[in-house]
């Protein structure tokens, strides 16, 4: 019995340490790495540390990007954009943290995701998908977290038709332009 609570104590002791020396990493990485790319670029790298994401891509043809969800969650809403023609490679890595992905239901997802003491869903309707169209490649991981991949978000929707009620403008609808002065 005393053998058992020894080896109990130990590995609940580097746990704490690795706890600790992944939480402190993430401090020195938040520091140094900085999200990049807009709603409307083919390309974005997304960081959240300590932190949440919420991202919306419109661009015309997205064909690369990556995200890094470490002590934090979010959502990537791809179903504005576009894939690039030749298709599309999106990197995703959550630790100790959670990313729902959500793309359009007729988009052909192909992932090579692992999960270590996490879990990783595609929850699409496999019949809705296109198979004739442009590929959007899933690679990465999540390490005590989460990548779930939908193809509808009810409160992203729900938060889009709150707005055009409240001002009259869907959040994707184009502005018109300004008359001369």
């Amino acid at each position: 019995m005393r053998t058992i609570r020894s080896i109990f104590g130990l590995l609940l002791g580097i746990l704490t340490l690795g706890a600790i020396a992944s939480a402190v990493s993430a401090l020195v990485v938040r520091r140094q790495v900085a999200s990049s790319g807009t709603e409307t670029d083919d390309e974005f790298d997304l960081v959240t540390i300590f932190d949440s994401l919420e991202f919306r891509s419109i661009a015309p043809g997205l064909r690369r990007g990556s995200s890094l969800c470490w002590y934090g969650g979010g959502t990537i809403d791809l179903r504005g954009a576009a894939l690039d023609p030749s298709g599309a490679d999106l990197t995703l890595r959550a630790v100790f943290g959670g990313l729902r992905l959500v793309v359009p239901a007729s988009w052909p997802v192909q992932t090579r995701l692992t999960s270590l003491f996490g879990g990783v869903a595609d929850a699409r309707d496999a019949e809705l998908v296109d198979s004739d169209g442009p590929v959007l490649r899933i690679s990465g991981f999540a390490l005590f977290g989460g990548v779930a991949i939908l193809d509808r978000a009810p409160d992203l929707d729900a938060a889009d038709a709150a707005s055009v009620e409240d001002t009259g403008v869907a959040l994707d609808a184009e502005m018109p332009a300004a008359a001369p002065a």
